[in-house]
């Protein structure tokens, strides 16, 4: 029996397609959303082949301020309800803040910000009413710190752990788990897409994508408020809180400046 319908955004590559596998293997249902729709269909195919489940696929750009409302509308029209919302569609630009293309910062911030709040803004509802329902936040090791050399990403990425730290508290008590998924540098297609394929993190600190989509769905089952994936990572993240933010900057500034 289906364990519910789970929406996984972004769901096309990278961490995405790996929530989509790990959910189907788990029984759930799946809706699944990106921009390539050919890659969709394709994951979904296999997903119902191997898993008898039912997948559902809905093409759109969450860059496009009116796309999250469409996908919400066109979830309801197809007769579904979402029981797991895994906000992982999220991209990042390398290079100065200053001479960066503002449309393009501008659609960060609409992917990695807004589209998350919206989507998680008509869903929960839903849950609450319900009193059951969870919310996988895709955040970053980049929330615990500035990040001169791609300033907006690292401000996302706070920006989703603060908001789904106080929204896990809000519900907690009401059956509903919300948790940030906060991974270090992980080998995906993100490298490629934000311009620091060549990067010393992903050389030698990317870690595996299967392990990340496991911590994650594991610190959701247990409602965990964040996760953090790897000794390595949970420790870099504890140790920002001991480091003067002027030396964090510098030392971020200094790897950026590296890659």
């Amino acid at each position: 029996m289906s364990k519910g319908t789970a929406l996984v955004t972004g769901a096309s590559a990278g961490l995405g397609t790996g929530f989509a596998r790990a959910l189907a293997a788990g029984g759930h249902d799946l809706i699944l959303t990106a921009r390539r729709l050919d890659r969709l269909d394709a994951l979904a195919a296999e997903l119902r082949e191997k898993h008898d489940i039912r997948v559902e696929t809905i093409a759109g750009d969450l860059a496009d301020p009116a796309a999250p409302a469409a996908l919400v509308a066109e979830v309801a029209t197809r007769g579904l309800a979402v029981n797991t919302l895994i906000n992982n569609a999220g991209f990042g630009l390398s290079g100065a803040f200053a001479t960066q293309d503002r449309a393009q910062l501008l659609a960060m911030v609409q992917v990695n910000c807004q589209a998350l709040v919206e989507l998680s803004h008509a869903l929960l509802p839903g849950m609450l009413q319900m009193r059951s329902g969870s919310i996988l936040n895709v955040a970053s090791t980049a929330a615990f710190q500035a990040g001169p050399g791609m300033a907006i990403y690292y401000a996302s990425k706070a920006f989703v752990l603060s908001f789904s730290e106080a929204l896990h508290e809000e519900v907690r008590s009401q059956g509903v788990h919300v948790t940030a998924l906060c991974p270090g540098p992980t080998a995906t297609e993100f490298f490629d897409a934000a311009g620091t394929s060549e990067s010393f993190a992903l050389r030698r600190l990317a870690g595996d994508a299967d392990k990340v989509v496991q911590a994650g769905l594991a610190a959701l089952a247990a409602n965990r408020a964040v996760k953090i994936p790897g000794a390595a990572n949970a420790f870099g993240a504890f140790s920002t809180r001991l480091t003067p933010r002027w030396l964090l900057r510098r030392v971020v500034a200094g790897i950026q400046s590296g890659r």
